[in-house]
């Protein structure tokens, strides 16, 4: 029996092509704010981007050295810890107008910039991630894009009857935003970043609804810029990547890497809260870091805090050994 390959059009075959992005959101903390390293080509206005290229076979033995090859060509920077968030794969959200080529599948990683450590090339740059979502840090009370902007649109578009093509889903438009964003007391997890995102992009709340044509953005007038748009789908990445942050913070000892090998407990703190966009209470969290056996103190200390003088700690890493999930447990709260 001879197998017979099945009719395809050309234009069938076109549209099967595929492409495989590489993006990476690389955050490090400056003076107590969490930034995200990006990259500015000129194109797409003045929107930022993420570290990113195309995975090729012939070059890239795996995604991950893929990643850090164009990293180290975009940004100057060897990237150390790396972790794989997700794959993003949605039709119309990385191509442009007019776009004839490939369908890019994105697959989107988080990492994490050793204290201190800049890049070297004209065309990246740090940039504060809560100017691309502003309505995540609750450090100094509720945000007032969240009270004055978001939650009123919502609650307008959560009352609008569904469109003909929004697919079915198990839970109604203010069911999710009471979860999502917590509204009727539904209480806000710090960890669904990229649900709110999500909920904002589907109400064509954010500018990349509207550059993507999607129809809900054209009920909008006058809206306001909510945070820094991004190029393709990056700010869907990095939404992923700060809810991936969060919640690894708690589990994984990965904060250490975004403070300078000797700390005091005060800089440790204000890195977490920096992370997680609430505070925490003082004494718990110190209480919380030295009963896990998460830092150890070096006999030194520094009078740069601007008060008295205060030990200096360093993690201990033998808390690795120790057991699986030696991360710092903290529940943030609002402001």
């Amino acid at each position: 029996m001879t197998d017979v390959a099945p009719t395809q059009s050309p234009d069938r075959t076109a549209d099967a092509a595929i492409e495989i992005g590489l993006n990476a959101a690389i955050v490090g903390v400056r003076a107590y704010q969490p930034q995200i390293l990006v990259v500015r080509d000129g194109t797409d206005a003045d929107w930022d981007a993420l570290p990113y290229g195309p995975f090729s076979p012939q070059d890239h033995r795996t995604f991950e050295i893929g990643l850090r090859r164009w990293v180290q060509q975009q940004t100057g920077l060897e990237l150390g810890f790396v972790d794989q968030l997700y794959t993003f794969g949605d039709r119309g959200r990385h191509a442009q107008p007019g776009d004839t080529g490939a369908h890019v599948v994105s697959v989107g990683y988080l990492a994490l910039a050793p204290h201190g450590a800049e890049p070297d090339l004209a065309d990246a740059a740090w940039s504060r991630w809560y100017a691309y979502l502003p309505w995540e840090d609750w450090r100094d009370g509720e945000p007032e894009v969240l009270t004055t902007e978001i939650e009123p649109r919502l609650r307008r578009w959560a009352a609008q009857p569904l469109r003909p093509t929004e697919p079915a889903r198990p839970l109604k438009r203010d069911e999710r935003l009471r979860i999502c964003f917590g509204f009727d007391g539904g209480g806000w997890d710090e960890e669904k970043v990229l649900e709110r995102y999500e909920l904002l992009y589907e109400s064509g709340l954010v500018a990349e609804a509207k550059r993507d044509e999607r129809e809900a953005a054209d009920a909008w007038t006058d809206l306001p810029a909510l945070g820094r748009p991004m190029q393709f789908d990056h700010r869907r990445v990095l939404a992923t990547a700060m809810g991936r942050l969060r919640a690894k913070v708690k589990y994984r000892p990965v904060v250490f890497e975004l403070v300078p090998e000797a700390f005091t407990l005060f800089q440790l703190q204000m890195t977490v809260e920096a992370i997680m966009g609430s505070h925490l209470h003082k004494q718990n969290f110190r209480r919380l870091v030295e009963n896990a056996g998460l830092v150890e103190a070096t006999g030194d200390m520094t009078a740069e805090t601007g008060g008295r003088p205060a030990k200096l700690f360093r993690f201990r890493r033998e808390v690795l050994l120790e057991r699986p999930a030696p991360g710092v447990r903290v529940k943030a709260g609002r402001a």
